[in-house]
């Protein structure tokens, strides 16, 4: 097995490979009904959106239109722009395939498939959606794919809207600029152009999805791993908060670079490339050219196998970035301040996001004891100590074992325990997760192994490789149910987070019912 990647490019997913009227109400979290065969072949769906007409897709029980621009290709003179208005086409729009990607080229082996797909357009949308009917007012999900901010793309099996219109839900997957093309500081050029994609794209949702059956008045943002970190951005920033209406956070990894280390990075890049630090020097750089060079950029090489988890705990090297615009504060500040506690919040991570990266080492660290390879991590002191108490099981595991369960605490579990409290303060209606289930292939709760389950997608291509031939599919409707409920009802079935319980909902199986604990992030409170 190869080693561990670093931090920055890791897509946060390459780290295993195979062989290591109750239609929303009573079908939330149900298989979806075979329907018999049928001679008649339906007409395609047509919808006219504000920049022209677009012909679809139709399924069993829903409508697809895949590849819709939001924006004008970022190329040319708008390769470093803010995201411009696409140009209305004449006729109808063919919308049957994946647009373009800003991921470019062949990820590697990722536990989510997120092909990249070539071309200039790479600021699209896929709408799947119950009815194509304007009349039809329904709830919308609008879905933010992870990759660490450098990677990963909306055209993946697994984030296909068929569950979720099955049960009513319109779902809208978004597309933005990726690594330094989207996050990099470039003087002349406005900042944080992966977060105006992201706005782009919910203006557009706001101007265009009622005439594919949904409801702009009702729209929850979610995300996943980098994805998870975009939702909590945009709902800590005052310029989205008339875009939408609840927020939906999984395992977030959160950008909030300084707005210093940004520009030296970009300085290191534009040395290394040979160009001035600004606009013109970059543009004169092909794409492909600095995306090879931006991980150089941001992290040192070392033959350290431990750097690597190392780096895991250091701040995202591209992503969003405190530019003083459009965003003013730290992400958790914002919130804790109030910025966006009229709206619902689900939010929570997996107990073992990276231990299987640290199990990889487990022959390296068979021999060293728990607190020093904690404190080869950098924790140390008071902190180490109480670390050790407070997490007794892990500790049994052996040193791998307990150092996966560090990082995943420092990188993912902290930041939910950060964000339930600064909500807490706001007095704002947040419900708390997390996900327990192990994959019997890669024997941890790890990261990206609750998307299909979130998705009830498990028949999917490739799930079974996380999780085993037989995934629970309790557990499916289970976590399904939840998301339809939020996105529908902006509400769940157990206690929202309040002091002194701080209810926490734990998806496992089996479970007779409805899982709460107290406390749930208790240990992962570390600051």
């Amino acid at each position: 097995m190869q080693p561990p990647p670093t931090f920055g490019r890791l897509s946060w997913r390459r780290i295993t490979r195979r062989a290591e009227g109750p239609r929303a109400g009573a079908t939330a979290g149900r298989r979806a009904t075979r329907h018999p065969r049928s001679t008649v072949t339906p007409e395609p769906p047509v919808v006219h959106t504000a920049a022209g007409a677009v012909r679809g897709i139709q399924r069993p029980g829903s409508a697809t239109f895949l590849g819709i621009p939001f924006a004008q290709a970022p190329v040319g003179d708008l390769r470093f722009a803010a995201p411009v208005p696409p140009e209305p086409w004449p006729g109808i729009r063919d919308a049957t395939a994946y647009g373009p990607t800003p991921q470019r080229g062949d990820a590697g082996i990722t536990l989510i498939p997120e092909p990249s797909v070539p071309g200039d357009a790479t600021l699209n949308v896929n709408v799947f959606t119950p009815s194509a009917d304007a009349a039809a007012a329904l709830p919308v999900l609008v879905w933010i794919h992870g990759g660490a901010f450098v990677s990963g793309a909306p055209a993946s099996p697994w984030y296909d809207g068929a569950s979720f219109a099955r049960d009513g839900v319109v779902v809208v997957t978004i597309s933005y600029r990726l690594g330094f093309d989207g996050f990099g500081h470039i003087d002349g050029a406005p900042g944080n152009r992966g977060v105006r994609d992201w706005l782009a794209a919910l203006e557009w949702v706001q101007e265009n999805i009622a005439a594919f059956g949904g409801d702009p008045h009702r729209v929850t943002i979610g995300g996943q791993s980098a994805g998870g970190g975009a939702v909590l951005t945009l709902l800590g920033m005052p310029a989205a908060q008339h875009l939408f209406h609840a927020a939906w956070s999984v395992s977030a990894a959160i950008g909030d670079v300084p707005v210093d280390e940004a520009r030296s990075r970009a300085e290191r890049l534009a040395a290394l490339a040979g160009v001035t630090a600004d606009r013109s020097g970059f543009a004169s750089v092909d794409e492909e050219t600095l995306h090879a060079l931006q991980d150089r950029a941001a992290h040192a090489p070392s033959r350290d196998r431990l750097a690597s988890v190392r780096e895991m705990l250091r701040n995202l090297a591209w992503g969003p970035m405190i530019d003083g615009e459009l965003l003013t504060r730290l992400t958790v500040d914002s919130l804790a301040a109030g910025v966006g506690s009229d709206k619902p919040l689900l939010i929570g991570a997996a107990d073992d996001e990276f231990t299987m990266v640290t199990m990889r080492m487990q022959r390296m660290l068979r021999f060293v004891p728990t607190g020093i390879g904690l404190g080869m991590l950098g924790l140390r002191g008071q902190d180490r100590r109480a670390y050790l108490m407070a997490n007794p099981i892990e500790r049994r595991r052996g040193t791998a074992g307990l150092l996966g369960r560090y990082v995943s605490d420092r990188v993912f579990r902290s930041l939910v325990a950060r964000v339930l409290q600064a909500r807490r303060e706001a007095a704002a209606p947040t419900w708390a997760y997390r996900f327990s289930w192990a994959s019997p292939v890669i024997g941890w709760a790890c990261h990206c192994l609750d998307v299909p389950f979130w998705f009830d997608c498990l028949d999917a291509d490739r799930v079974t490789a996380i999780t085993g031939d037989d995934p629970p599919r309790a557990l499916a409707d289970a976590m399904h149910g939840a998301a339809v409920r939020l996105v529908r009802d902006h509400t769940e079935d157990w206690e929202p987070w309040r002091e002194p319980e701080r209810t926490t909902r734990v998806f496992d199986d089996p479970t007779p019912g409805p899982a709460v604990i107290r406390d749930g992030y208790a240990s992962a409170a570390l600051g």
